[in-house]
């Protein structure tokens, strides 16, 4: 019987179908026809790279309208500790530093948000490149310019709020950006007398203009969460005056966040088990892939990430319970 050879469609559709054994071994005992050495093979071989994501998920996406979101996200790493991509680093989501691979990803959703469309990414990893995130994340906006995208605004936190990549997004792009701001960044009111943002007579629901230290003119509001805790927000949208609207937009960030959560929980991106880099980043491409087609479908037949999931489990869980009533 000839064995069966792995490609992105069969990889692809293994991680949609399956929920928590993301292994090549298992791919292989799945399909019976395939030696667990032809999925290695594949992995390390091929090369996919984050420009072939576009032909995926151009379809999807008004390049005229909606948001371009920009965050990074790591992927856990901590017992793989000679994986080739993997660096000791800063994680969010662990409070603090852990082994794992930095991808500095780019995500569009349309005016209403209801979107969720990865349509670039970068592995950070500067041994490699001798690139920074701010670098990557200049890299991403100017592809998406190339790509023919306006979006109403760019949306970004603090990390990525330097003086350098304001300028690139509202002079170079002639884009709205809307950002995080750390709390002592520093604004002025008054010609030359600078203060901490965080110092500023800034009242709640108030949106007020102030000089930008080495930038210029910008919009800037807080939020009072229910903790007392205070986020500052920042834009060039001088018109922008409104505060409803002005946290509305900057609401549609969150959409990246939740990519991130699923992407991890529905596509196994963080469980490749070889260390090679090659065969990681096939893995992460083949993830961001597989969320795509869940996303895809979502928004066709308005059936959730999980839910989608769920359904394929059932077929085999309703044939076992049939098979031994």
């Amino acid at each position: 019987m000839q064995k069966q050879k792995c490609s992105l469609k069969l990889y692809s559709n293994f991680l949609v179908a399956n929920h928590n054994r993301f292994s090549g071994s298992e791919l292989a005992r799945t399909t019976e026809r395939m030696a667990h050495d032809a999925v290695n093979r594949w992995l390390a071989d091929s090369r996919f790279t984050p420009s072939d994501l576009w032909s995926n998920v151009k379809g999807l996406v008004d390049v005229s309208c909606g948001y371009l979101i920009a965050d990074d996200s790591i992927l856990n790493k901590q017992y793989s500790r000679r994986n080739e991509l993997a660096k000791v680093q800063y994680s969010g989501n662990e409070h603090g530093l852990i082994n794992g691979i930095c991808l500095v990803n780019l995500l569009w959703t349309g005016d209403d948000g209801n979107e969720y469309i990865p349509v670039d990414y970068r592995v950070y990893k500067p041994e490699h490149d001798d690139k920074t995130k701010n670098d990557h994340f200049q890299d991403l906006l100017k592809r998406a310019q190339n790509r023919g995208f306006s979006p109403q605004y760019v949306l970004f936190d603090a990390w990525y709020a330097s003086i350098g990549n304001l300028k690139l997004v509202a002079r170079g792009m002639h884009w709205n950006f809307l950002c995080n701001l750390k709390s002592n960044r520093q604004v002025s009111v008054a010609k030359n007398e600078y203060t901490a943002i965080a110092d500023l007579e800034l009242a709640e629901k108030q949106v007020r203009q102030v000089w930008l230290k080495e930038y210029g003119f910008v919009l800037v509001c807080k939020i009072v969460d229910q903790d007392g805790d205070i986020t500052y927000l920042a834009t060039n949208d001088l018109d922008l005056t409104d505060y409803d609207s002005f946290i509305g937009h900057h609401g549609k960030r969150w959409q990246v966040e939740e990519f991130h959560r699923v992407i991890k929980q529905t596509t196994g991106v963080e469980k490749c088990y070889s260390t090679k880099s090659t065969s990681q980043k096939t893995h992460i491409f083949a993830s961001f892939v597989s969320f795509v087609k869940l996303e895809k479908n979502r928004i066709k037949t308005g059936i959730s990430w999980y839910e989608q999931k769920a359904r394929i489990s059932r077929v085999a869980t309703n044939a076992y319970l049939e098979a031994n009533a």
